[in-house]
């Protein structure tokens, strides 16, 4: 097979062993699983992810092996992997890499765990698939750049293909089929902001699609469905189409030896993680100076283009997901009510406070945040008092990035509280799937999660 930037990833994703991954990183594979189970579990019953179950029950079998945990039925690896990844991504609350703007593990678990309860895979065999899943995804990302992200949703796009690359690592594709794989995901792989403006459900379709639609790759490059061989830097390839800053070397950057999955953050705010570093430097400000809500005047963010370009369509919040995307919706509730989580959305939609404080938060772009992003995440706000202060507010590392990361005590923690959230599992259940995946290298098989 030639050699070229495709092939070497799809090569990567096909050989790679659980031998050849570090402790840490398998460590932290475990971690970031157990987030997003809480995070499927979490989204269980919005009108979204409802309706996509809806769709699931109607177009797919009745019965199978793989788990909709939303729902606790069995159906197909395909059907099941396209609910758990609608509600994955529906609270806001599953991870991000910061250097390739995307959130893995809405699109790469779910698939991978349906696909490996369908062939009784082992621990570790769906760990190693998550990891290649999370390394493919992850530079893909990178290498579509920041003119991707102003207009296509990386989670989707580049998701489809991460979904392909962990699902075709559990089917043992070789080199040459997980480069079909690669192919058919790629000419599949969608995912536009526009549904920002109307606060439309397509988030939730975004991963659910790249879930469904890698796992359609892998199972038809297993069957010798051919794909193209340069999806992703050929002439009428991904990059082109969906790119102008595009760096090709990105794709291969230290395979093996830098693992991406590691430098992944877990969201502590249950918002767009644009919103995140802004949050935590007011958070800093208020706590620092004493301040209430009522001091505040009013409080300019400091922000990267990118947050301009997904925040600033925003300016009514209609629904509460769509609140979490507006970043004075956001810093409104670190105000009032000291934390931006589940129930305090919920709460803060309607609430006149809220958006009162949401009328005196502007985002303005700032030259040094905006030449960091997307390696670093700068948060920095001015917040102007009623007594005529004006005070200073930076965070180099929100709450979450690897450099500030949660213990495995914390992410237990939102485990839990996720869980619980919308009635969706008990705490018993919660605690039984936190000690499951702390196991999860030792078992021989993946069977189901949750009691029917």
């Amino acid at each position: 097979m030639t050699s070229h930037p495709s092939a070497e990833l799809a090569t990567f994703a096909s050989v790679l062993r659980y031998e050849d991954i570090p402790a840490p990183v398998l460590r932290r594979c475990e971690d970031l699983l157990l987030d997003t189970l809480g995070s499927i579990l979490a989204g269980a019953r919005s009108r979204p992810v409802l309706s996509v179950d809806k769709f699931a029950r109607a177009m797919g079998p009745g019965d199978g092996a793989a788990e909709v945990l939303v729902s606790r039925r069995k159906t197909s690896p395909l059907f099941a992997a396209m609910v758990n990844a609608a509600a994955a991504h529906m609270v806001e609350q599953d991870d991000v890499h910061n250097g390739s703007v995307f959130h893995p593990a809405a699109v790469i678990f779910p698939p991978v765990l349906a696909v490996g309860q369908a062939l009784g895979a082992s621990g570790r065999e769906l760990l190693t698939a998550a990891v290649a899943g999370y390394e493919v995804g992850i530079r893909i990302g990178e290498f579509l750049g920041r003119s991707h992200y102003k207009i296509f949703h990386t989670t989707g796009t580049a998701g489809t293909v991460a979904a392909a690359a962990a699902v075709g690592r559990l089917l043992k594709l070789d080199p040459r089929q997980m480069l079909d794989a690669f192919g058919s995901a790629g000419t599949q792989a969608a995912g536009l902001w526009e549904f920002l403006r109307d606060a439309a459900d397509s988030k939730q379709l975004h991963t659910a699609k790249a879930a469904a639609d890698g796992i359609t790759a892998a199972y038809l490059a297993q069957d010798g469905f051919t794909g193209a061989r340069r999806i992703l830097e050929g002439a009428q390839g991904l990059a082109a189409g969906m790119s102008s800053d595009a760096d090709p070397a990105r794709l291969t950057d230290r395979l093996g030896t830098r693992w991406a999955l590691s430098e992944t953050s877990f969201k502590y705010h249950a918002s767009c993680r644009h919103t995140h570093p802004a949050a935590d430097a007011l958070q800093q400000v208020l706590r620092e100076h004493a301040l209430a809500a009522a001091d505040v005047a009013r409080v300019v963010t400091h922000v990267h283009q990118g947050a301009i370009d997904v925040l600033g369509p925003v300016v009514d919040p209609r629904t509460v997901h769509q609140s979490k995307f507006s970043m004075g919706s956001v810093l409104a509730l670190i105000a009032l009510r000291g934390h931006a989580g589940l129930s305090e959305f919920d709460q803060g939609l309607k609430d006149q406070d809220v958006a009162a404080f949401r009328d005196k938060v502007s985002m303005q772009l700032d030259q040094e945040v905006d030449q960091a992003y997307p390696a670093r995440w700068i948060g920095k706000v001015t917040v102007y008092t009623q007594d005529g202060r004006e005070l200073q507010g930076r965070v180099d590392e929100p709450k979450g990035d690897p450099g500030n990361t949660l213990s495995r005590a914390e992410i237990e923690d939102k485990a839990v509280r996720l869980g619980t959230y919308a009635d969706a599992a008990s705490e018993e259940e919660m605690r039984a799937l936190i000690q499951w995946a702390w196991r999860l290298a030792d078992l021989d098989r993946v069977g189901p999660l949750l009691p029917s």
